[in-house]
């Protein structure tokens, strides 16, 4: 009889280490599972960033008239202080050290440009911005040949999260997918759910949208609306179940080999006292 128990006993605790030892299954961990060597995927919109209420933009004209081209350029103006007398810093070009001030877009989407006035800009791309200046320079008769560039300043998105380095991250490339986004942060860390990392979007009015990016489907990423990131947005990589339980102190202990060899033993225990009180 005590025989059987055992035998019993030793077999539950087998099956409990061999359950444990599968839990952990790669499926989980691994990106992209939809693809197979040779696939081609193409995301439905190539989505550039946009202007939006509070972004600072540098934008620099040019001509073939400098003196002329200058006059449309911020710049801070720097001041050398000598013993007797203070004087502005300036180039032999008529700009003053090169240091540009930034055009501060205002709730309502507009920018005050030199000559041209107000301007609403928001929701367009730097592409966009660039083509609207150089067309109201050359119609009002201010340039000829104007060529106008624009930066984004203060583009950067936040990062949270299980990824290796968490973040603010600024970033000057037209469009950033989420996948680069996740590169810059370290990629996810072994404990984050890969099906279910959240993007969380605010748009001009300050409603934020919440969108769910499963990253081991790439069809499913690239059809995402998030797929290409926006100025200010957020990545929460939510941890898994075990990173969860890692916060209390004994979350994570029946999942542990040395658990069920505590339950096996006191099981050949207790079959035991149960054959020695039934003799």
């Amino acid at each position: 009889m005590i025989q059987l128990i055992t035998k019993l006993t030793r077999n539950l605790l087998i099956v409990g280490l061999l359950t444990l030892v599968s839990c952990g299954t790669p499926k989980d961990i691994t990106y992209f599972q939809d693809l197979s060597y040779g696939s081609q995927i193409s995301p439905n919109e190539q989505l550039d960033i946009k202007v939006k209420p509070e972004d600072k933009l540098a934008i620099l004209v040019y001509s073939s008239d400098p003196t002329l081209a200058a006059q449309f350029n911020l710049v801070q103006q720097q001041t050398r202080l000598t013993s007797s007398t203070s004087s502005a810093v300036f180039s032999g070009s008529g700009t003053t050290d090169g240091r540009m001030s930034f055009y501060t877009v205002s709730p309502e989407g507009d920018i005050n440009f030199p000559s041209l006035g107000k301007m609403h800009i928001a929701g367009m791309s730097r592409a966009e911005v660039a083509e609207y200046i150089e067309k109201e320079l050359i119609q009002q008769g201010q340039l000829q040949d104007p060529v106008v560039t624009v930066e984004f300043v203060n583009t950067g998105i936040s990062i949270i999260g299980e990824v290796s380095h968490p973040g603010r991250y600024d970033f000057n490339k037209d469009r950033l997918n989420i996948i680069d986004a996740l590169a810059m942060a370290g990629d996810l860390t072994p404990f984050g759910l890969r099906e279910n990392v959240l993007v969380i979007r605010e748009d001009a009015s300050g409603k934020q949208t919440t969108y769910k990016v499963d990253l081991t489907n790439m069809g499913a990423i690239t059809n995402s609306p998030v797929y290409y990131l926006q100025q200010n947005d957020v990545i929460y990589v939510e941890p898994n179940d075990k990173k969860k339980r890692d916060t209390t102190a004994s979350g994570n202990v029946v999942y542990t080999p040395s658990f069920w060899v505590t339950i096996g033993s006191l099981g050949i225990s207790i079959a035991t006292l149960i054959v020695t009180l039934t003799r």
